[in-house]
């Protein structure tokens, strides 16, 4: 996520990087350099404008001009106006009716039909519960797609006539009052581009639910055209916020710098991952540490509370300080590793995590490791010693990999057994990581 943008922000920093006292000339480079960075992440050349004139007025001062660690108080300056141009607060739903309602719109393939499957997903495990509404009568599959995502995350999925949108929508209030659904989420026609038709319907399913919440979804690779998208929904239908997806992708980011300026609607929720939890309410000043490299620790730990189940992380930890930690419970542990999402993204949020890890290689060394354990039987999973090299040969042909891949994981599981004992020994397991300590 903002990896390129990352990365030439980071030049602007070592402009002023090591130099002590600066000059106005050094600051005036600096500036320069933020400047191109936020242009070829394409964002909006108003909101460059107005960031730019913001930083160059604080970091001409005599704070950072006459500063010993004039790059740390350049880049503080730099940070707080991104925390200002992307909202300054999370902004949480406002969902004050019974049922309340949340509509989605946007254009076709935005991310919307798997988006409002994500909300609901998040909804649900906030104690509420969603109905979800097939409201897109023509794009072909749309309802079919959204029914295949209720049955995938167990949740109820109205469809009506599936001719009518204004009327599926009115009966689906009715289906929610009568199931005591308290959030009922609208999946409306997305269309490839604004057209008259399209704006009056949406505007009849508003007039007909009066909707708490009218979260438009954007996809974040299309860019400037998705901020203009922005401003002409916002003008036609006065939305309540946005959901930015595909930022897991190749987004450079410039949707997310320029829809806030543009429309004066905040960003309530980014999409991170095709997942059915690959969504996460937005936070200006994490998104703003994540695009500097400081790392994004608070979305970690939430990560990290979201997915791991404690009744299993504390079954794992008695197993730690017992010493019984076998391959069955290593292949649940990884799993719920995977939870977290990729590795890259996990190291993302870590503060100071090193830039040049392979991360391609680590994910593929997981996967092989995978392959490895359920080739196994259940027997030599929780007993290792019964693998003998003809077994290892057999568990090899199984997973694709060679009998040096099978020793190599044999030999970490010991070592990690090893530390596992030292732990127990010295009470010093450190429980804050839920059972990652491996």
């Amino acid at each position: 996520m903002f990896e390129n943008l990352q990365e030439k922000l980071g030049r602007a920093f070592k402009l002023l990087s090591g130099k002590g006292r600066i000059s106005e000339k050094n600051i005036e480079d600096a500036v320069k350099q933020v400047k191109l960075s936020l242009l070829e992440a394409d964002v909006n050349y108003k909101v460059v404008k107005e960031f730019i004139g913001g930083i160059t007025e604080k970091a001409l001062g005599e704070e950072v001009l006459k500063s010993f660690t004039p790059d740390q108080q350049f880049i503080k300056i730099v940070r707080d106006e991104l925390i200002k141009m992307l909202g300054e607060k999370s902004v949480p739903l406002k969902l004050s009716s019974q049922p309340s309602k949340i509509m989605m719109v946007g254009l076709q393939g935005s991310g919307k039909t798997t988006t409002t499957a994500k909300l609901g997903t998040l909804l649900r495990k906030e104690g509420r519960k969603p109905l979800l509404v097939a409201a897109d009568v023509y794009r072909p599959a749309a309802i079919d797609q959204l029914m295949q995502l209720g049955k995938q995350i167990d949740m109820p999925v109205f469809t009506g006539d599936r001719k009518n949108p204004v009327k599926i929508v009115q009966e689906a209030m009715q289906q929610a009052v009568r199931n005591i659904n308290d959030v009922v989420i609208l999946d409306t026609a997305g269309r490839l581009h604004i057209d008259d038709a399209m704006m009056r319907e949406l505007k009849e399913i508003v007039s007909a639910v009066k909707p708490d919440e009218i979260l438009m979804v954007v996809d974040a690779m299309t860019g400037q055209d998705a901020v203009n998208s922005a401003k002409a929904f916002n003008e036609a239908l006065e939305l309540s916020g946005f959901v930015v997806t595909k930022l897991d992708g190749d987004a450079r980011g410039g949707v997310i710098l320029s829809i806030r300026h543009v429309t004066g609607k905040p960003v309530k929720f980014i999409g991170i991952s095709e997942k059915p939890d690959g969504i996460e309410a937005f936070h200006p000043d994490r998104v703003a540490g994540r695009i500097l490299g400081m790392g994004d620790v608070l979305s970690l730990i939430d990560k990290l509370q979201y997915n791991i189940d404690e009744e299993k992380a504390k079954e794992m930890e008695e197993k730690f300080l017992k010493n019984k930690f076998d391959l069955e419970d290593f292949l649940d542990q990884l799993k719920e590793v995977k939870k977290l999402g990729s590795i890259a993204d996990i190291m993302e949020m870590i503060p100071g995590a090193p830039k040049d890890v392979d991360l391609a290689g680590s994910e593929k060394s997981m996967k092989r490791t995978e392959a490895i354990i359920h080739s196994m039987t259940s027997k030599e999973r929780r007993n290792p010693k019964l693998l003998n090299y003809s077994r290892k040969q057999r568990v090899a042909r199984g997973s694709g990999t060679t009998i040096q891949d099978v020793n190599k994981l044999l030999k970490s599981y010991d070592q990690m057994r090893s530390m596992m004992k030292q732990f127990g020994r010295k009470g010093k397991l450190l429980k804050g990581m839920k059972g990652f300590s491996f």
